[in-house]
C-alpha cells in the first residue's frame, strides 16, 4: 500500500468506507479505525491493519442514540437515562445485540458495544452514512493510542489509505464502558467519564470489572492485562530507583518535576494539577518520552479520583507490558 494521506475531506472518507476500505477518524476520545459495521470483509481489514486477535471485540459507533438502539434487544432505563445524560460523548454502553450485527464485531460474543462520539467531524462524517462504524483506536495492538493525526501515521503509516484530520482529541483517554448485569451496572473500562459523575446520574452504586475474571473472555475493548504501552520499559516511580543511573531514563510526572531526575528528561502532564489537562496529554508524554529512546521510563500515578483512576487504569496496563 502507498504511504496514508492524511486530510480534511468527509467526501474521500465516506467514498473509502463506501468501498470496504479503513479509514481513521477523530473522536473526542482518541483516534479510531473505522470500517462499515456492517460488512464483514471491512471488518477484517481492522484486525489485520491492527494486528488485534479475532478475540477481541469492537466498538460500534452511530450517529444518534435512537439509530444505536436499533441495533441491540435489550435497552435498560439506566441505559436510557445514560444516553440522556452523556450522548453524544465517551460513554460505550454493552448491550445484547441484533442477530443483524457481525459476529466479527463482537467476536463471537451476544454483546456488542455501541456509542455516540463527541467530535463534530466525526459525526458529520457519520450523518453521511448508511451504517455504523466499528472503530477500535488507531494503533498497532497493544501500543499506545493515537491522540492526533500524527500518532496514527506514526504507527500505521503504509497500513491504511486515509487519516480524517480532526486536529488534537480533546479527552486524551478512550469512552468508559458499561453494561448491566442483572440490572446491576458494570464499568468493564474505565474512561473519560468517571464513576462518579456515572453513579452520580443513576442514582446507584458501580461495580468495577476491568479484567477477565476466572480465565473468562474479554468482553469488551481494553480489557486486556498488556495495553497502551510504548516500546521503551515503563516503571513506577514508586519501584526502587534510589542509587540507579538516571541520565538516560525519563520521568513522566503529575505536577512537580522531580529531583532525581535531569529536567530535559522529564515530561509533567499538567503543572497546574488538573486531572481533566493531565489524561489529555498522558499518552501523548508516552509517545514523546517513547521517541527519546530512554533506557526507560519512570512515571507517577495520578491523585485516584475522577478521571484519574482511568489515568492510572491506563499507567498499570502499560507498566504491566514488563512487570509479568
Amino acid at each position: 500500500m502507498k504511504r496514508t494521506e492524511i486530510g480534511t475531506s468527509i467526501k474521500k472518507a465516506k467514498l473509502l468506507l463506501d468501498r470496504s476500505e479503513i479509514v481513521s477518524i477523530p473522536t473526542e476520545t482518541v483516534y479510531g479505525l473505522a470500517a462499515n459495521g456492517n460488512n464483514k470483509q471491512a471488518i477484517a481489514k481492522i484486525y489485520a491493519a491492527k494486528k488485534r486477535p479475532l478475540s477481541n471485540p469492537l466498538i460500534l459507533h452511530y450517529k444518534d442514540a435512537s439509530s444505536a438502539f436499533k441495533d441491540v434487544t435489550i435497552v435498560p432505563k439506566d441505559a436510557e437515562t445514560l444516553a440522556e445524560n452523556f450522548w453524544p460523548g465517551p460513554l460505550t454502553m454493552l448491550l445484547p445485540k441484533k442477530q443483524t450485527i457481525p459476529d466479527s464485531v463482537t467476536a463471537g460474543k451476544k454483546r456488542v458495544a455501541i456509542r455516540v462520539p463527541q467530535h463534530k467531524l466525526c459525526q458529520a462524517l457519520l450523518e453521511t452514512l448508511a451504517y455504523p462504524l466499528a472503530a477500535p483506536s488507531a494503533n498497532l495492538y497493544g501500543r499506545i493510542s493515537p491522540t492526533s493525526p500524527a500518532h496514527v501515521k506514526e504507527q500505521l503509516n503504509k497500513r491504511i489509505p486515509y487519516i480524517l484530520d480532526g486536529g488534537i482529541c480533546e479527552k486524551g483517554i478512550e469512552s468508559t464502558i458499561i453494561g448491566f448485569e442483572n440490572d446491576t451496572p458494570i464499568i468493564y473500562r474505565l474512561g473519560s467519564i468517571s464513576i462518579e459523575e456515572i453513579e452520580a446520574c443513576i442514582q446507584k452504586n458501580i461495580r468495577l470489572k476491568n479484567k477477565p475474571e476466572n480465565n473468562q473472555e474479554v468482553l469488551t475493548s481494553g480489557m486486556v492485562k498488556h495495553h497502551y504501552a510504548p516500546n521503551t520499559i515503563m516503571l513506577s516511580i514508586a519501584e526502587k530507583h534510589e542509587g540507579k543511573n538516571l541520565e538516560n531514563c525519563g520521568f513522566i510526572g503529575f505536577d512537580t518535576l522531580h529531583p532525581d531526575f535531569p529536567n530535559e528528561n522529564q515530561f509533567l502532564l499538567d503543572e497546574n494539577g488538573n486531572l481533566d489537562a493531565a489524561a489529555k496529554e498522558l499518552y501523548r508524554a508516552f509517545h514523546i518520552m517513547d521517541a527519546k529512546k530512554f533506557s526507560s521510563i519512570y512515571i507517577q500515578f495520578l491523585p485516584d479520583i475522577g478521571i484519574g483512576k482511568a489515568v492510572n487504569d491506563r499507567i498499570k496496563r502499560a507498566i504491566q507490558k514488563y512487570n509479568s
